[in-house]
């Protein structure tokens, strides 16, 4: 593989040419994913009892549905997975351990800059198509409430209705990015980007509800709680009866939370980047 050209023009044509099947598939992603959920919505979920006629499907009809609908989150919800091996093999660990990263800082181009060039376009390719996911998915969740079996507090769709999803992208390409410049192995910053990552949002989801401060609801009897909520714990002590839940109405402060903690991680695993990068390639005083 040739070297990076010095050129101010060239080398962000170089990287959009060396990384385009990476492009054109994540734009097959989001178009296909995209499309799915318009089908599930407007053809999928179309039962013949919601035009007044016979329905002997209307359960087959629901479960497909539903079914479908939990398979599209999940797909869109993990893609921040894809993206931290991408980051890690394809993207830095590749370069770093073939030598062409090296072989391009000597000819012009410094490795700061190496490294700007290498983000920027997949952090805006991951941010437009992440958010075009987000707006596609809130719609058909909210389209068909009455097929939809999941609810606002299962992970996928507490992840894919709002910027969490794309910060989770963006954390995985940061990651990713880390872990090649540790590594500087392809398969190795490959598969440890991706097993952070998915061990990263197995913690955050399981205290998710922590993040913002829970509801809790006491009586000398058995009471009913409101419907959606999240209930995380209830039983008796010496008072009564007790529950401890999440109403609804906090999706958004638990959401944007976890999204400014997410963001955050990736705010610092790129600065680290920067300086691990400087450290390793600085000439010795």
């Amino acid at each position: 593989m040739s070297a990076l050209p010095p050129s101010g023009g060239g080398l962000p044509r170089t990287l959009l040419r060396l990384h385009r099947p990476a492009l054109l598939t994540w734009t097959v992603f989001v178009a296909g994913m995209s499309g799915w959920l318009v089908w599930l919505t407007e053809v999928t979920a179309k039962d013949p009892a919601r035009q007044g006629l016979p329905c002997l499907t209307c359960t087959t009809t629901e479960v497909t549905y539903s079914l479908e609908m939990m398979w599209a989150g999940y797909l869109i919800g993990y893609a921040f997975v894809a993206v931290a091996a991408f980051a890690g093999g394809a993207l830095i660990g590749r370069e770093l351990e073939s030598g062409t990263a090296r072989l391009a800082w000597t000819q012009g181009i410094a490795p700061g800059r190496w490294l700007t060039a290498k983000l920027t376009l997949p952090a805006l390719a991951i941010t437009t198509g992440g958010t075009a996911l987000v707006l596609v998915y809130r719609w058909a969740f909210a389209a068909q409430p009455d097929l939809v079996r999941q609810d606002w507090t299962d992970a996928v769709a507490f992840m894919a209705r709002g910027p969490l999803l794309v910060a989770y992208a963006l954390c995985a390409l940061a990651v990713g990015t880390l872990t090649a410049l540790l590594l500087r192995r392809t398969l190795a910053a490959l598969g440890t980007a991706a097993g952070v990552m998915w061990l990263s949002n197995a913690v955050l989801t399981y205290y998710r509800w922590r993040l913002w401060p829970a509801l809790t609801r006491t009586g000398p009897r058995a009471f009913d709680l409101p419907d959606h909520v999240w209930l995380v714990n209830e039983g008796e002590n010496a008072h009564g009866r007790f529950a401890t839940y999440q109403p609804p109405s906090h999706y958004w402060p638990l959401h944007l939370t976890e999204t400014a903690i997410v963001l955050t991680v990736a705010a610092l695993a790129t600065l680290l980047s920067f300086r691990l990068l400087k450290h390793r390639t600085e000439s010795p005083a």
